[in-house]
């Protein structure tokens, strides 16, 4: 299985507009990050974890050629506002695109997409997708999914484990039977805003104290704000944490 990263940034990306921070003048393309989003490929399925209003942009950079699916973790404009884009992929592979997710964010997905559903005839191409409600495991293309709940301050969101893999983002509180699910990983990617605390999202102490607890033998930090920039921030992590960065692409046996 490949592992891409899409988006490493917030909801308003790095840099930031109206911004003149070290971070958003930085030369350094790891401190350039489009909105969060990561890109899984196994034999026969290319899989989209959220789809970011920067979908387009990011297809066209790395190549996304065909989308079998999106697993959605929640229903914010950050994650979701790039399914409009997915109509591009209906037209080549002729079928509807099927997306997952929890019960609340399908209902999102339904009100910010009202046209999508409008039964009503219209000339517009909109996209055909196929919503389809997690409430446990299950497979998709050969691979067991399995959901993570997560806390995203008061909104109960989901993680995904595909094999040894796990990606919990938006995360504020891990609830303790969600650990379990967590053991034995080799790649857990976490996301860290920023350092200063936030109700919403793990500041960085915490993203590293989780980290600890769940003891993957590799984690790297997304979802990080233009407070992180990336060489600093890096000098300081413990061994076997790393800040991800758009563009990075990872190999797992």
């Amino acid at each position: 299985m490949r592992v891409t990263f899409l988006g490493t940034g917030t909801s308003i990306g790095v840099p930031v507009p109206t911004c003149d921070c070290a971070v958003c003048r930085s030369d350094d393309r790891r401190n350039h990050r489009l909105r969060p989003s990561a890109w899984l490929e196994w034999e026969g399925a290319s899989i989209l974890l959220d789809a970011a209003p920067d979908l387009r942009e990011q297809a066209l950079r790395y190549d996304i050629a065909r989308i079998d699916a999106v697993l959605f973790t929640h229903g914010h404009a950050d994650h979701v506002l790039g399914l409009d884009d997915l109509r591009l992929y209906n037209w080549r592979q002729r079928a509807p695109v099927p997306v997952y997710g929890n019960q609340e964010t399908l209902e999102a997905i339904g009100r910010t997409f009202w046209y999508v559903f409008d039964e009503k005839p219209t000339e517009s191409t909109r996209p055909s997708i196929d919503r389809r409600l997690v409430q446990g495991p299950f497979s998709l293309l050969g691979s067991q999914i399995i959901p993570v709940p997560l806390l995203h301050g008061e909104a109960e969101i989901l993680g995904y484990r595909v094999g040894e893999f796990a990606y919990l983002t938006d995360v504020s509180r891990i609830p303790d039977p969600s650990y379990e699910l967590l053991r034995g990983l080799r790649l857990l990617v976490l996301s860290a805003l920023r350092e200063r605390p936030h109700p919403n999202h793990f500041s960085l102490e915490q993203s590293l104290a989780a980290a600890a607890r769940i003891g993957a033998r590799r984690t790297l930090l997304t979802h990080m704000s233009h407070e992180l920039h990336y060489a600093t921030v890096s000098a300081g992590l413990p061994p076997g944490v790393e800040l991800a960065y758009d563009g990075l692409s990872i190999e797992l046996d």
